[in-house]
């Protein structure tokens, strides 16, 4: 038998009451002319109607039962009505259950949350206990003050090699995605500068040391107003038109710039632009600094072309300065092949044809090959700058296709990773890449080949604790790891692939749990500084400290 649906039943009932309406009205009105006819019988018939009365109670039972059913058929059709009032109000009911539900997991959420801000404020209030070791801290910079000025008079020559190891700029920005990340570098040759007249006085490098440790924390409030008051000081003492101010200006637009404030980084930028220009000469290495954070911050802002030619000057004075192979010269390389690199994505997502951007592309090749090689033989071959570099070069290459090019600068950078940890490569010590590849080729074959395989993973066992065990914490490794997983996924090694991620994950863990415990800088001091940060006397002790007139 067919199931009939409840909505089937209703409307066959509705059609059933018509008919016995309809039904009803016809048996009202023969049993009414049977009744005429029995009163008033016609004059023509002689004889009286036989079974008339009889035909008028069948009638009148048939009538009866007509009005039974349709009693039934409403009381069928309210019922129907009925359940589905009940059904409405049982949907309406599983519709609130659902939404307190949500309101149930927003609450979780909520108090997760709240959770979390009582750890920080629970962390803050272990953070306003340390003023005594901030107070130690200060103290110990008013020594190192004292030191570096009693240095000067008797040791020039060790100055100068402690000056090329300090820095003037906000340095660096390129520990993070070598594919977009652009770095203002720091001209690290402060031995120039002493030769050309100008030297960088060592509170103000102190100074700045102690901005970059309070910025990177993200503690603006404390950074903004140092480098306001330092700068207002060296107006009133140097005038506005000194190398020291055009310093300060530097620092503090590059602060600027970390906030995305990057109307006022420029103003300031242009400003110690005119100034070292003006007092340093065109072609100083100071200049060079200053147009090259420049043109970061148009990369910042996505104007390439404009920073473009700012990046090239730089990299003009720096080579009629320090020679065409110093490490700088291989920094700023570095920086102008990432802003052409993003001046082609650009421009590509602007529809311009691929054909009209290949002399880009070759450029941005001799850029990164050319600093690559610098690198290599300044440097050697396991400084960090050759690794990002690579990693830069290959991604040059993925854009244009060139995954074979791609994937050997990647395998090289996992390959001498592996092997300043355990050494030279052989049958049983292998990087992780080629752990990888074997692993792929060994998919589909049985357990016993697989266990094999896995015995034979190199001096640290399990793939994915290669990052630890070699102690490998640069993030330029993790990086490449992540970029040749994803080369091997694109060309359908998932096995591979899998096996680079897992690994690129775990040591990307490993390093966010290493820096959540790393040593912070301490307040600058109780509990006031934090509501007035412009005013604080904590910021009065530090600005004191250097040397300064608050």
């Amino acid at each position: 038998m067919t199931a009939v649906s409840q909505e089937e039943v209703v409307n066959h009932t509705r059609t059933i009451v018509q008919g016995l309406e309809a039904l009803r009205n016809e048996h009202t009105s023969i049993l009414a002319g049977l009744n005429n006819t029995t009163e008033h019988p016609p004059a023509q018939v002689q004889q009286p109607v036989q079974n008339v009365p009889e035909k008028a109670g069948i009638l009148q039972k048939s009538l009866d039962q007509i009005e039974l059913g349709l009693s039934e058929a409403q009381i069928m059709l309210a019922l129907a009505s009925h359940l589905q009032t009940v059904e409405a109000e049982k949907q309406k009911q599983r519709a609130q259950v659902r939404r307190l539900c949500q309101e149930n997991m927003w609450l979780r959420d909520e108090l997760a949350s709240t959770q979390l801000k009582l750890q920080a404020s629970e962390q803050r209030v272990a953070q306003l206990e340390e003023d005594k070791k901030h107070l130690d801290f200060m103290a110990s910079i008013r020594k190192y003050d004292a030191d570096v000025q009693e240095g000067d008079s008797g040791h020039e020559h060790h100055n100068k090699e402690k000056q090329e190891e300090s820095s003037v700029e906000y340095f660096p920005d390129d520990d993070g995605d070598e594919r977009s990340a652009l770095s203002p570098t720091p001209p690290a040759q402060f031995a120039q500068q002493v030769s050309a007249g100008y030297e960088i006085p060592a509170r103000l490098r102190t100074l700045h040391n102690l901005v970059i440790q309070y910025a990177s924390q993200g503690r603006y409030e404390v950074a903004v107003p140092l480098c306001k008051q330092a700068l207002e000081d060296l107006e009133k003492t140097s005038g506005h038109d000194h190398p020291d101010v055009a310093t300060m200006l530097n620092i503090l637009a590059l602060v600027y710039r970390d906030q995305n404030k990057y109307k006022e980084a420029a103003h300031l930028l242009n400003d110690a632009l005119a100034i070292r220009k003006k007092t340093l000469g065109e072609n100083h290495p100071a200049v060079a600094a200053t147009l090259n954070n420049l043109a970061v911050l148009y990369g910042k802002r996505g104007k390439y072309k404009d920073a473009e030619p700012l990046c090239k000057r730089a990299l003009e004075i720096r080579e009629n300065v320090l020679g065409r192979d110093h490490p700088d010269v291989a920094k700023q390389l570095n920086n102008l092949a990432l802003l052409c690199q993003n001046q082609i994505s650009q421009d590509e997502r602007r529809g311009v044809p691929r054909d009209e951007m290949i002399g880009k592309y070759e450029e941005v090749e001799r850029y990164y090959q050319r600093a690559l090689e610098i690198y290599e033989n300044k440097l050697g071959p396991d400084d960090s700058n050759v690794a990002k570099t690579k990693n830069n070069l290959a991604s040059a290459y993925l854009k244009q296709g060139k995954y074979k090019e791609a994937e050997i600068l990647y395998k090289q950078v996992l390959t001498r990773a592996h092997e300043k940890e355990f050494g030279a490569i052989d049958g049983d010590n292998k990087p992780i890449w080629q752990v990888a590849e074997e692993r792929e080729e060994n998919k589909n074959s049985s357990s016993e080949d697989k266990k094999s395989c896995n015995s034979s993973t190199g001096p640290y066992g399990e793939y994915g604790g290669w990052h630890k065990a070699a102690k490998v914490d640069s993030p330029t490794v993790n990086t490449t790891l992540k970029n040749l997983g994803a080369l091997y996924r694109r060309q359908g090694k998932f096995e591979a692939a899998e096996t680079l991620e897992d690994c690129a994950v775990r040591s990307n863990k490993e390093l966010t749990e290493q820096s959540s415990g790393a040593v912070q800088v301490p307040p600058p001091s109780h509990q006031e500084d934090s509501r007035h940060p412009h005013s604080s006397t904590g910021i009065k002790k530090i600005f004191h400290a250097f040397g300064f007139q608050s």
